[in-house]
C-alpha cells in the first residue's frame, strides 16, 4: 500500500480538487483549441443521424458526409451573412428607433410630472437604450461568428468525426477492457447524448420556426434574426429564452407600442412554454431534466471556460455530464443532485446500478475462488 493511500480523506479531497483546478486551468488556457473542437463534436453529433439516415437508402456514406458538409458550410455563409445585414442596418436605423421610443415613453413622462418627477428623454434613453439591448445578443453571435472563422478546421474535424463515428463504440468498448461488448454504460452513454442533442436541435428549430412567423406576421422588424437567435439560445433552458425575447420586445415597443410589445412576450412565452413543457418532456422523457439552479450555475461556467460558445452549450456540455453519471455506478447519487426532481427513474436507476455493481462483485469473486 501507498504512502498516499494511507492518508486521510481530506488530504484525498484536497488532492483531486487540485487535479480537477488544474485540468480547468489547462482547458481554459487551450481555448482557441478546445472551443472549436467542442463544437465540431456536437456538429457531428447532430449531424450523424441525418449521415446514417442517408446510408440506410444505399448512399455512399464519403457521398452522405459530402452532402451534410456542403449544406452545413452554406447555413454557415447565410448565418454570418444575416448577423452581418441584421446589425448594419440596425446601426442606421438606430437614430429613428431613439425618437420612436421617447415618443412611446411620452405618456410616462407626462404621469411622472404630475407627480413633479422630472425626466429628461436622455435619462430614458440611458434606461431603454435599444442599441444596448440588440449589443446582447450581437456579442454573443459575433463571438460565436470570431469561432466560425475557423470554419476550414470545423469542417475538417467534422468529416473525420462523422467517418470514425462507426467505429467509436467499438473503440471505446476495446479501451475500456471490453471486448465482449458486455459493459452496456457504454452504448447506453453513447445512444443518451446522442439522443438529447438531436432532440433538442430538432425543439430549437422549432422554437424558431414559430417565433419567426409570429414576428413577421405582428410586422417586428428583423423576424428571421430573432428566429435564429431563439433557436441558438434555446439550447439555454428558461434563461435563454429570457435574454432572447429582450430585443424584440422592445423593439416591438419601439415599432407597435405596449400592445405589440405584450403581444411578442405573449408569443415568446407561450412558445417556450409548449415546446419546453409539453414538446420537449414527451420525446425526451423527465429523466434528463436539470435543476433550475444547474442551469444557472452551469451557464456561468462553461461561460467562463469557453466563452459565449460555452455558454451556448452550457446545458448541453452538463447533460453529457448528467448522462455520463447516471451510466456510471458510481456517480449516480451525484445525477441525481443535477436533476430538477428526485422521481422513481431516478431512484431505479440508482438501484439498478447499485444491482449490477453488487452482481459484478459476486462474479470477480466467483473467479477468484475458481
Amino acid at each position: 500500500m501507498t504512502r498516499f493511500d494511507n492518508q486521510g480523506v481530506a488530504f484525498k479531497g484536497f488532492a483531486i480538487m487540485a487535479f480537477i483546478v488544474v485540468i480547468l486551468a489547462g482547458i481554459k488556457a487551450a481555448s482557441p483549441i478546445v472551443v472549436p473542437f467542442v463544437l465540431s463534436a456536437f456538429i457531428a453529433v447532430i449531424c450523424n443521424p441525418a449521415i446514417n439516415g442517408m446510408t440506410r437508402l444505399k448512399l455512399p456514406r464519403a457521398l452522405a458526409v459530402a452532402i451534410m458538409m456542403v449544406f452545413i458550410v452554406l447555413m454557415g455563409l447565410w448565418l454570418a451573412s444575416l448577423v452581418g445585414s441584421s446589425i448594419n442596418e440596425f446601426s442606421r436605423q438606430l437614430p429613428v428607433y431613439r425618437d420612436q421610443l421617447v415618443e412611446q415613453f411620452a405618456w410616462i413622462l407626462t404621469k411622472l410630472q404630475a407627480f413633479n418627477i422630472e425626466l429628461s428623454k436622455e435619462q430614458i434613453l440611458a434606461y431603454f437604450d435599444p442599441g444596448i439591448a440588440l449589443s446582447m445578443t450581437t456579442n454573443m453571435l459575433s463571438s460565436v461568428g470570431g469561432v466560425m472563422a475557423n470554419l476550414f478546421l470545423i469542417i475538417l474535424t467534422v468529416v473525420f468525426m462523422l467517418f470514425e463515428a462507426q467505429d467509436l463504440p467499438k473503440k471505446l468498448h476495446f479501451a475500456l477492457d471490453d471486448p465482449d461488448m458486455r459493459i452496456k454504460q457504454i452504448d447506453k452513454f453513447l445512444q443518451s447524448v446522442n439522443q438529447y442533442m438531436v432532440i433538442k436541435t430538432l425543439v430549437s428549430v422549432g422554437t424558431g420556426v414559430v417565433v419567426g412567423t409570429g414576428l413577421a406576421i405582428m410586422g417586428v422588424d428583423y423576424a428571421l434574426l430573432w428566429a435564429v437567435v431563439a433557436f441558438l439560445f434555446n439550447y439555454i433552458p428558461n434563461i435563454g429564452s429570457i435574454i432572447a425575447a429582450i430585443p424584440p420586445v422592445l423593439l416591438a415597443f419601439i415599432q407597435l407600442g405596449p400592445a405589440g410589445a405584450g403581444g411578442t412576450a405573449l408569443l415568446y412565452l407561450a412558445t417556450n412554454t409548449v415546446m419546453g413543457n409539453i414538446v420537449e418532456p414527451k420525446y425526451m422523457g423527465r429523466g434528463l431534466g436539470l435543476s433550475t439552479l444547474v442551469v444557472f450555475l452551469s451557464l456561468i461556467f462553461w461561460g467562463w471556460l469557453l466563452g459565449s460558445v460555452g455558454m451556448l452549450l452550457s446545458v448541453p456540455l452538463t447533460m453529457i455530464v448528467k448522462i455520463a453519471l447516471e451510466s456510471s455506478r458510481s456517480g449516480s447519487w451525484l445525477a441525481i443532485l443535477l436533476s430538477d426532481r428526485v422521481d422513481e427513474t431516478l431512484i431505479n436507476t440508482e438501484a439498478k446500478n447499485n444491482t449490477e455493481a453488487s452482481a459484478d462483485a459476486d462474479r470477480a469473486s466467483d473467479a477468484e475462488k475458481q
